[in-house]
C-alpha cells in the first residue's frame, strides 16, 4: 500500500532531508520508507547468519520477528524530524508545514533551547508515548526498543538529556491551537509505519520482551546502516527526481548502485585434516599436518558450540594455518560472515595481510561470489597488496553524518588525521564503515576500540559480532592493552562470536583471565575447572572454552624438530661485542644483535661498522620512514629468509636490529646476540635462531663454528651482586620482569653446554616460571627482587586503574536500555594518533611526511627512493606548495611517514614541535582532492637530510633511520632518540 496512501496532507508536508547546493530535499515518508526498504535488504542479503540468529533469539517470533523489528526501527528512527525543533531549520520548508496547520517559530525565535531536542533524542521520546498510549506499554518497557532511535547518530541518550526535554514539551509539540495537530501527525506517521511494516500484532507480544543489551547494540548499528545508505543522494535521489519512480524501484536501483557484497557463508570442510591443509595452503612437498594444526581442527569440531579456543604452539609451527583451519569450521558452524585477524603491529599486519588474500583465494565458493577484505590501520592505502584491490572497486559518494567540517586544517588542529585509509569496496570506507567489511587484517587497536567509549561504538560491534576473531602474538599486550581485550572478549562472549587465540609464550594466569573473560566468572565445580587452566604447564597446549561453559584442554605433542639453545652471558661493552664476533665470524656467518633501544641500536652498529665495513652491517629499527621500513624487512626476507627463498650472504652479515626483529619477520640466523628482555620476548628472538635447516640436522650448511645455537645475553651488568641491566633495557620493560627473566634463565646461563634452552620443550616451563606469582628467589637477589615487584605491581594497579577511565562497562541484564552507554567517553576513536593512544598506554605521538626542502627553496620527494612496481621514477619528485601534486608525488611523499621518537611524546616538545610546524603549513593541500597530504604534518629535511624541531636536531639516512640530538645551540649535552 505504501506510507503515502495512509497518510493526510499535514503528515505528507513534513520534510526530512534538505540539500543546500541543489535545494533538493526528501518528505519524511519517502525516507522512511526508504531507510525501512534497505534494512530489509540488509537483513536478507548482507548480514551474516550468526547476527540474525542472535537478534531473532530474543523475540517469541524468531526471525520473522526480528526482521519486522530491524525494518520498522529502520523506518520509525526520524520520527523526531516531525518536530517543531526540527523542521525550523529550514524555512521555507517550514513554511509549507505551517500552511497545512503545523505551526512553529523561526530557528532564531527558537534559539538555544533547540538543541535540547535532537531530533534522534525527540524520535526516542516519540516513539515511547506512542507505545505507551496507544499500545499500553510501560516505561520500563520502551526504552530497550527506542533507544535504537534515540542513538542512531552515534550516541546513546543520557538520562540527564531525556529529563532536560521533558520539561521543554513545546520543542516536540508547539504551545497553542497547533499542539493537538502536531500530535496526531506524529501518531499518523507512526501508526502507519506499524501497519505499513507489519508489525501492529506482534506489539502486544513484545511488551514481555527483556531485549539483551548486544541485541541492543546490534539493533542500533543496523539502523544506522539504513540510515546512512537511505540518505546517499548518489543512491536514493531527492525530490525532484529525474526520472520518477516508485519505492521499490528507488531501492532497487540504489542497491544495484551499492553492490554490496555478501556475508561469507563458510560450510564445513573435508574430514581428512591433511587434505584441509593441502587443499587451503601452500605448503612444501611432502609436509604434514602438525600435531597441534590438527588438534585445533579436531577442538573446533568437538566443541558443545563455537566458544574461545587459546592455541599456545612454539614459534613456526604454523599457528597462523592452524587458526585459519579452525576459523573456517568455526564460521560454518556458527554462521559467522567473515573474519578479523588481529595483529600487534601494522608490521605484523602487513605481512598477514597477503597471507590472508592467499588463503581467501583457496575458499572454495559459488562461481562469481565476492568478498570485501580490508587492510585496518592508519598506513593501509600505502600497502600494494591492498591499493591493487582498491584500485578496481567503483568509486560511491557516502554520506557521514558527523564527518568534521569542510574549513582550514592547520597543524595545530585537534583533528589531526592518520595517513588515508582506503577499503576493497568504496562505499565501506572511513572511520565507521570500514571495519565491516567481512575479512580484515589489522592492528589489535581496532578490536580494543570495540571496548572504549566512543561516538558510533554501536558500528564496531556490528563489525566484529558477525565475524571469527583471531587474535596474534596474545603475550605482546600489557596490562593496560588487556584490560580493554578482556572487556572486549566478554562483550565477544555475550555476541557468541567464535575466537582464535594464539601465542607462543603465554603466562597461564593470563590464559584463565582470557578464558574466564570470554566465557563469564565461574563458580563452584566450573571454577575448578579454571584452576586446572591456570595450573596447566603442558606445552603445545589447547584451551576452549564457550559463553557460560566450563574449559577443555588438549595437549597435542609438538612436532619433532627442535633446537637446543647454548646460552652465555656477554658483558655489555661494544668493544666486547665486536671482538666476540670477529672470533665467531672467522668462518663467515650470519649474526642477529637485538638491542632494546634505537640508541643502543645505532651505537652498536656504528662500532661494528668500524670493525666489518658498512657493506657488511644492517641496521632495522622502528624510526624509518615507511618505504623505508617495507623495504628493511623485504631485504631481511631477502638475504635472511627460507632455505630456497633466500640469497644469502656469502661472507659474514651483522643485522643490528631493535624489537622489530621479534615478530613477523622469518628470518633465520646463525648467532644471536641480544639484551636481556622479558623471557618470553627472549624465546621469540630465539626463534630467529637456527629457525630452518640449513643441511640437515647437523646444519652443516652454517659455518662449522656456528652449527650449533647459542645466544649471547647482554644489556647487563653481570659483575653487579644481582644482575643490572642497562637504564634504556629498564625504562622500556621495568627491573621486574628483567630480573625475573634473569632468575629463570639462571640454570641455563650457569649450566652453559651442558644445560641448554630446549626448545620448544622449555618454552613453557621458562614462561610460568617467570611469570608466576611466589617463584623463588636466587640467593642473595630478594630484596631487589622484591623492591622491583613493588614497583611492578604499583605500575600494573595505576595501568589498571588508568584504562577503566574510558573502558566500556559490561553488558547489563536484559531488558536495560542503553541509555548512557558511553557517557564520559572520548568522542570519536580512530586510528590517529590520538585514538591509538586511548587503547595502549603510550604516550600521544607525533607522525610527520618527510620530504626534502632544496637550496631553491621548493619541496620534493626525498632523492634515494626507487622506482615504484610499474617502474615509475619516485625519488626527487617535485611537491608544488600552489596546487595539489600529481597523484604519483603525493602517494609517494604520504609513503615517507614517521613516527617520531618518545622525545617528541612530551607535551611542552610536542606543542613547540607543532608551533615550527606551522611554518610548513600547505593550504593548497589541505582540500578535498587532496587525500593522501590533507591533515598531514610535513617535516622538510635540507639536502644533508637534516633539520631543526623543537631543540633538537634530526638527522637521517637511508642506512640509519633517524637520529636524533640535542641541538647544541641549546644545549651541549647529546641524547638519540630510545
Amino acid at each position: 500500500m505504501g506510507l503515502h496512501a495512509r497518510l493526510d496532507r499535514p503528515a505528507l508536508s513534513v520534510w526530512a532531508k534538505h540539500e543546500r547546493d541543489s535545494d533538493g530535499w526528501l518528505p519524511l515518508w519517502r525516507h522512511m520508507e526508504d531507510s525501512a526498504a534497505v534494512a530489509g535488504r540488509l537483513w536478507d542479503e548482507w548480514l551474516p547468519l550468526s547476527v540474525r540468529r542472535l537478534i531473532a533469539g530474543a523475540l517469541p517470533g524468531g526471525e520473522v520477528d526480528a526482521r519486522r523489528l530491524v525494518v520498522w526501527l529502520a523506518g520509525v528512527h526520524d520520527i523526531g524530524k516531525a518536530t517543531p525543533a526540527f523542521a525550523c531549520q529550514v524555512e521555507q520548508l517550514a513554511q509549507v508545514m505551517r500552511g497545512y496547520g503545523l505551526q512553529m517559530r523561526s530557528r532564531q525565535a527558537m534559539g538555544a533551547d533547540r538543541r535540547l531536542a535532537p531530533h534522534g533524542l525527540a524520535g526516542q521520546v516519540l516513539l515511547g508515548e506512542w507505545l505507551e498510549e496507544r499500545h499500553g506499554w510501560t516505561v520500563k518497557q520502551t526504552g530497550q526498543f527506542t533507544v535504537a532511535v534515540g542513538g542512531h547518530h552515534g550516541v546513546p541518550p543520557e538520562h540527564g538529556q531525556i529529563q532536560a526535554l521533558d520539561r521543554h514539551p513545546h520543542l516536540l509539540r508547539t504551545h497553542g491551537p497547533s499542539r493537538t495537530l502536531w500530535k496526531r501527525v506524529q501518531e499518523e506517521l507512526l501508526d502507519a509505519c506499524a501497519d505499513e511494516f507489519g508489525v501492529r500484532e506482534s506489539l502486544a507480544a513484545w511488551r514481555a520482551v527483556k531485549l539483551p543489551q548486544p541485541v541492543q547494540v546490534l539493533l542500533s548499528a543496523l539502523v544506522i546502516v539504513s540510515d546512512w545508505i537511505a540518505s546517499n543522494p548518489d543512491l536514493v535521489p531527492y525530490f525532484p527526481e529525474d526520472v520518477p519512480r516508485t519505492g521499490p524501484e528507488r531501492i532497487a536501483a540504489a542497491w544495484s548502485g551499492l553492490d554490496l557484497p555478501g556475508p561469507w557463508r563458510a560450510e564445513e570442510p573435508a574430514r581428512d585434516v591433511q587434505e584441509l591443509f593441502a587443499s587451503r595452503f601452500d605448503l612444501p612437498s611432502g609436509a604434514k599436518v602438525r600435531p597441534v594444526q590438527e588438534a585445533a581442527v579436531e577442538l573446533a569440531r568437538e566443541m558443545d558450540e563455537p566458544g574461545l579456543m587459546v592455541i599456545e604452539a612454539p614459534m613456526g609451527e604454523g599457528k597462523t594455518e592452524a587458526a585459519l583451519a579452525a576459523v573456517e569450521i568455526l564460521a560454518a558452524r556458527s554462521g559467522a560472515g567473515g573474519v578479523f585477524f588481529a595483529l600487534p603491529t601494522m608490521a605484523t599486519g602487513n605481512a598477514m595481510f597477503p597471507r590472508l588474500l592467499d588463503w581467501l583465494d583457496r575458499l572454495p565458493a559459488p562461481k562469481g561470489t565476492r568478498h570485501s577484505v580490508l587492510l585496518a590501520h592508519s598506513k593501509a592505502a600505502l600497502n600494494d597488496n591492498f591499493a591493487d584491490l582498491m584500485s578496481n572497486s567503483r568509486r560511491i559518494a557516502a554520506v557521514d553524518v558527523d564527518a568534521f567540517e569542510e574549513r582550514e586544517w592547520r597543524p595545530s588542529s585537534r583533528n589531526r588525521c592518520a595517513a588515508a585509509e582506503l577499503v576493497a569496496h568504496a562505499w565501506l570506507r572511513g572511520r565507521k564503515k570500514a571495519m565491516l567489511s567481512s575479512f580484515v587484517a589489522g592492528t589489535v587497536d581496532q578490536l580494543l576500540f570495540a571496548g572504549l567509549k566512543s561516538r558510533h561504538l554501536a558500528m564496531r560491534h556490528l563489525a566484529i559480532a558477525g565475524k571469527v576473531v583471531v587474535i596474534d602474538e596474545a603475550h605482546a599486550y600489557d596490562t593496560y592493552m588487556s584490560v580493554y581485550l578482556d572487556r572486549v572478549l566478554s562483550w565477544l562472549g555475550a555476541y557468541r562470536v567464535p575466537v582464535v587465540v594464539l601465542s607462543a609464550t603465554l603466562p597461564a594466569g593470563r590464559r584463565r583471565e582470557l578464558a574466564e573473560a570470554y566465557a563469564g566468572k565461574a563458580t563452584g565445580e566450573a571454577a575448578a575447572a579454571f584452576d586446572v587452566v591456570a595450573q596447566a604447564g603442558d606445552y603445545p597446549l589447547l584451551t576452549a572454552v564457550t559463553p557460560g561453559g566450563a574449559p577443555v584442554m588438549r595437549r597435542p605433542a609438538a612436532s619433532a624438530r627442535g633446537t637446543d639453545v647454548e646460552l652465555e652471558r656477554l658483558d655489555d661493552d661494544v668493544d666486547v661485542l665486536a671482538d666476540r664476533l670477529e672470533r665467531e665470524l672467522a668462518g663467515g656467518g650470519c649474526v642477529l644483535v637485538v638491542r632494546n633501544t634505537v640508541r643502543r641500536v645505532l651505537e652498536a652498529a656504528a662500532a661494528l661498522r668500524e670493525r666489518f665495513g658498512d657493506a657488511n652491517v644492517t641496521v632495522a629499527h622502528s624510526c624509518f620512514i615507511d618505504v623505508d621500513r617495507a623495504a628493511k624487512d623485504a631485504g631481511l626476507l631477502k638475504r635472511f629468509g627460507p632455505p630456497g627463498k633466500a640469497d644469502r650472504p656469502q661472507g659474514a652479515h651483522i643485522v643490528v636490529a631493535s624489537q622489530v626483529a621479534e615478530q613477523s619477520l622469518d628470518v633465520d640466523f646463525d648467532l644471536l646476540v641480544t639484551d636481556l628482555a622479558p623471557v618470553d620476548l627472549l624465546l621469540q628472538r630465539m626463534g630467529r635462531l637456527h629457525r630452518h635447516l640449513r643441511g640437515g640436522e647437523e646444519q652443516t650448511d652454517r659455518p662449522q663454528r656456528l652449527r650449533q645455537a647459542r645466544c649471547l645475553v647482554t644489556g647487563v651488568d653481570w659483575n653487579a651482586p644481582v644482575p643490572a641491566p642497562v637504564r634504556g633495557s629498564r625504562a622500556v620493560y621495568g627491573a621486574y620482569a628483567l630480573l625475573r627473566s634473569a632468575a629463570a634463565l639462571l640454570p641455563h646461563l650457569d649450566g652453559g653446554r651442558e644445560r641448554p634452552v630446549k626448545l620448544p620443550a622449555d618454552i613453557s616451563p621458562l614462561v610460568q616460571q617467570a611469570y608466576a606469582d611466589g617463584a623463588d628467589s636466587p640467593a642473595g637477589w630478594e630484596q631487589a627482587l622484591e623492591t622491583a615487584r613493588a614497583h611492578h605491581e604499583e605500575h600494573r594497579a595505576d595501568q589498571a586503574e588508568r584504562a577503566t577511565t574510558f573502558r566500556l562497562d559490561a553488558a547489563a541484564r536484559p531488558g536495560r536500555p542503553l541509555f548512557g552507554w558511553i557517557a564520559a567517553g572520548v568522542g570519536d576513536a580512530d586510528d590517529t594518533r590520538q585514538g591509538r593512544a586511548q587503547v595502549r598506554d603510550s604516550r600521544e605521538s607525533l607522525e610527520v611526511v618527510v620530504v626534502q626542502r632544496r637550496t631553491d627553496g621548493t619541496l620534493a620527494t626525498v632523492p634515494w627512493l626507487k622506482p615504484d612496481r610499474q617502474g615509475r621514477p619516485r625519488a626527487g619528485l617535485p611537491l608544488p606548495t600552489d596546487q595539489v601534486p600529481t597523484a604519483l608525488a603525493a602517494r609517494t611523499a604520504a609513503s615517507c611517514g614517521l613516527r617520531l621518537p618518545i622525545q617528541f611524546s612530551y607535551a611542552e616538545v610536542m606543542d613547540r614541535a607543532i608551533d615550527d610546524l606551522e611554518e610548513l603549513h600547505i593550504p593548497a593541500w589541505q582540500v578535498k582532492g587532496s587525500h593522501w597530504l590533507a591533515g598531514q604534518l610535513i617535516l622538510p629535511l635540507d639536502e644533508n637530510c637534516q633539520t631543526r624541531l623543537a631543540g633538537f636536531r634530526l638527522r637521517y639516512s637511508p642506512s640509519d633511520g633517524l637520529e636524533v640530538t640535542r641541538d647544541e645551540r641549546q644545549e651541549g649535552s647529546v641524547a638519540r632518540s630510545g
